[in-house]
C-alpha cells in the first residue's frame, strides 16, 4: 500500500508523539526503579522514532526485525546516522528483549541509566532529519 503525502505526514507526526510519551515512561519508570519497564519503554520511544523515521522517507514498515533492518540499511550503512547510533539501537534491542523475556536477567540502574540520555539525543536527531526534509 502506498502513502499519499498527507496520510504520511499524519502518520510521523502520530509515530513522533507516540515517542515522545514512550520516552516520558521510560524516565518515569526509571525514576521509580521499575527498571524492566524502564528497558521496555525506552526501546520502544527509540522504535516509535525509528518508525517515523522511516515512513517519512516513504519506506513500508511491517515488523520490528524489519524497522531495525532498514535502519540500518538506509541510516547507518549510508551514513545519514553513525555506527554508533546502530550500537546503541542493537543494545537497546537486546536489553529489552532480556527484560521483557528473559527471567534470569534483571535490569538495574547501572544497566540501564547511560542509555537514557543517549537514546534521547538519537531520538532529537531523527526528529530533526525529519524536520530538515519538510
Amino acid at each position: 500500500m502506498s502513502l499519499n503525502e498527507n496520510e504520511r505526514n499524519i502518520i510521523v507526526t502520530r509515530e513522533l508523539e507516540k515517542t515522545q510519551r514512550t520516552f516520558s515512561d521510560a524516565v518515569f519508570c526509571a525514576n521509580e526503579g521499575k527498571w524492566e519497564a524502564a528497558a521496555n519503554r525506552i526501546y520502544y520511544a527509540l522504535f516509535h522514532a525509528m518508525s517515523a523515521l522511516l515512513v517519512s522517507d516513504g519506506h513500508q514498515v511491517k515488523s520490528h526485525r524489519g524497522v531495525l533492518s532498514m535502519f540500518g540499511e538506509h541510516y547507518i550503512k549510508t551514513e545519514i546516522f553513525s555506527r554508533q547510533d546502530g550500537s546503541l539501537l542493537s543494545d537497546l534491542v537486546l536489553m529489552r528483549d532480556n527484560a521483557d523475556y528473559n527471567c534470569f536477567f534483571e535490569a538495574d540502574e547501572e544497566k540501564l541509566q547511560p542509555y537514557i540520555e543517549p537514546t534521547r539525543l538519537l531520538i532529537e536527531k531523527i526528529k530533526q532529519y525529519i524536520a530538515c526534509k519538510e
